[in-house]
């Protein structure tokens, strides 16, 4: 299937590792060229030195997208490499696991910036070229924790606002065709994230949660949120705009 994603520029904030590295790779594949944000030299650099071995075309910035003059040199670096900007992935995320009595105000502001206010901030920035250049897309990373609870509550809080920003953007930007969608994954492992640490801490703990919480009994993959992210972007889901798509083995205990 030809996604026809060729030569498209794509952004995406927390490309350096996990999920964010795999939308990455899965658009280098599809032969776009990147823009990718992190906040770690070494690692955003040592991403893009692996990507560029593949013959695509990518500028790299360090940045944290949750700092808007930060946020707002990506954005003007990547329009002067490429010219445009096709499709952005807001991919930063994150989560504390404070008690929720003890969460402070800063806290609250600074998880709700980190998974909502950050993405609502990229999406302004880039959401003018898009329009001069006719079309776009974005896509939210989201979670299952934003459709339902299970995550910690700043979390399931930002998540949330993050699939209501995603809609309300699709709706008011559908008549400058720029589509809007977010993904919900679910349990993923990759090496270095939240559930790697988790696992190496406490395997027994992590088995029971696999056997109960996972019916596949396994953690998702990066490649495989990659892959319906990819899609997305694609003219093959010119139709799909506004719709929040969970990716996790049917671990969500949702009816939509």
């Amino acid at each position: 299937m030809d996604l026809k994603l060729k030569n498209k520029v794509v952004m995406i904030t927390g490309a350096s590792r996990g999920i964010g590295k795999a939308i990455a790779m899965g658009f280098a594949a599809e032969g776009a060229g990147l823009s990718i944000c992190g906040r770690t030299p070494e690692t955003l650099q040592a991403t893009a030195d692996e990507i560029r071995k593949q013959g695509t075309e990518i500028f790299s910035q360090t940045a944290d997208v949750t700092n808007g003059a930060d946020a707002e040199a990506f954005v003007n670096a990547t329009i002067g490499h490429f010219g445009r900007i096709d499709v952005l992935i807001n991919n930063v995320g994150g989560s504390r696991r404070t008690p929720t009595l003890d969460i402070s105000d800063q806290e609250w502001h600074d998880m709700l910036d980190l998974n909502a206010i950050s993405a609502a901030r990229m999406s302004r920035l880039v959401i003018p070229t898009m329009k001069k250049h006719g079309c776009g897309v974005i896509i939210m990373i989201s979670s299952i924790f934003g459709r339902e609870s299970g995550g910690h509550i700043t979390y399931n809080a930002g998540k949330a606002a993050e699939i209501a920003l995603a809609k309300s953007l699709a709706q008011e930007q559908a008549r400058d065709n720029i589509r809007v969608n977010s993904v919900a994954p679910g349990s993923i492992l990759f090496p270095g994230g939240g559930w790697d640490r988790k696992q190496k801490a406490d395997p027994e703990g992590i088995a029971v949660f696999v056997k109960s919480d996972l019916p596949f009994g396994r953690f998702g993959t990066p490649e495989e949120i990659a892959d319906v992210v990819v899609f997305l972007a694609s003219e093959r889901a010119s139709w799909v705009s506004g719709a929040c798509i969970n990716v996790d083995g049917c671990q969500s205990r949702s009816n939509i």
